[in-house]
């Protein structure tokens, strides 16, 4: 999230007369896309831009966002969009600090149950991963080559394309209002494994391969209803890419090393 394209109050209500906007207010996290939380006299919304050409990966993300919400999945709705500018709902709760038993449990409930319903979804493949994988490690070889040393055998990772998947819930796309758990931010979605999008959802709650109670909680949650059972040794050996691989972006996002170092403890 963030904010990259300025839009006024007086703006945003020509953008949707009808919904007589009294606020926007801009978040302040976030490198890509153009984020602000907006309201009117009773309800919240997000309103986002996409700051990149992804048309019809926008058209795929609604659709992907209403077979979810369709069986009962805690998920925003793309309720309404004008010139580039799309509304969402806006979801009730907070983003969790630090991570609890009750989350990792959550967590194995909600991607069991979406990883059911994505299971019966095509999923075009793709090489979005592989490649973000060389476009990162080009600029890390040329700019912090003692990371890239660290890196470098991401480069022989070939994402296997068995569903559709998430791939980034970490805590700052997940919604909790009390126990319930909800997740935002499916615009980055793609094919790939359930092992991986596992990996990558553990790693983002801080559950490092050495914390077998968290991988063993979320196991179990998950494996109750899910299309596919996993193994721990699988899951541990994906949270390595997955952690390695998260690092990676983040030195090439943020152009330093200091946001890749809590990744690689």
């Amino acid at each position: 999230m963030g904010v990259k394209t300025q839009l006024s109050l007086h703006e945003l209500n020509q953008l949707f007369p009808s919904y007589g906007f009294t606020e926007i207010k801009p978040t302040i996290s976030g490198i890509i896309d153009t984020t602000y939380i907006i309201h009117n006299e009773t309800t919240g919304y997000i309103l986002k831009r996409y700051e990149r050409d992804i048309t019809r990966k926008i058209e795929l993300d609604i659709k992907l966002l209403n077979e979810l919400k369709s069986v009962g999945l805690n998920v925003p709705a793309c309720l309404d969009s004008n010139y580039g500018w799309y509304i969402y709902e806006k979801l009730e709760g907070k983003q969790p600090t630090n991570t609890k038993s009750y989350h990792i449990q959550a967590l194995g409930r909600f991607l069991a149950k979406m990883h059911s319903q994505t299971s019966k979804m095509r999923c075009d493949s793709n090489r979005i991963i592989e490649d973000e994988v060389t476009q990162s490690l080009k600029y890390v070889k040329e700019n912090f080559f003692a990371y890239y040393k660290r890196f470098e055998f991401l480069k022989n990772f070939t994402h296997k394309h068995e569903a559709i998947i998430h791939g980034d819930i970490f805590k700052d796309n997940t919604i909790f209002n009390g126990r319930k758990i909800g997740v935002i931010d499916f615009i980055d979605s793609s094919c790939g494994t359930f092992a991986y999008d596992v990996a990558v959802t553990l790693v983002g709650f801080d559950a490092r391969e050495r914390h077998d109670y968290y991988i063993n909680l979320f196991l179990k949650n998950y494996n109750q209803h899910a299309p596919k059972k996993l193994s721990k040794k699988v899951v541990k050996e994906k949270m390595k890419f997955a952690a390695n691989f998260f690092a990676l972006k983040r030195v090439h996002e943020y152009k330093n090393t200091s946001r890749a170092k809590e990744l690689l403890k």
